[in-house]
């Protein structure tokens, strides 16, 4: 596993699929580049709503690994994020142990 710089305050340039594949190669979480490739090769590339979506994700990756709160906020441990979504359920007066209704 490769070091990843820190890279906060600064975006890359993304504005084409050549520009994304560099930036997920210098910016990218591990593995990233890899996925991104693969999942472009199984997709038809005439379903452009498919394709858009896809470096529409890997684009919010990079752009991710540059925010710090972003950073800040995946390394969360899950119970940490599990307690603060209990206190908000119980402040706005839902029982966290009951599953929500949705509309």
């Amino acid at each position: 596993m490769t070091a990843q710089p820190e890279h906060f305050g600064v975006v890359p340039q993304m504005r084409t699929l050549a520009e994304l594949r560099v930036a997920l190669k210098a910016w990218g979480f591990q593995g990233d580049a890899d996925a991104f490739e693969r999942e472009l090769a199984d997709t038809d590339l005439d379903d452009l709503t498919r394709v858009r979506e896809i470096v529409q994700a890997y684009r919010h990756r990079v752009l991710l690994r540059c925010d710090p709160q972003g950073m800040a906020a995946l390394a969360r441990p899950t119970e940490d994020v599990t307690e603060e979504l209990r206190r908000k359920m119980t402040e706005a007066g839902r029982d966290p142990r009951l599953p929500q209704r949705r509309c």
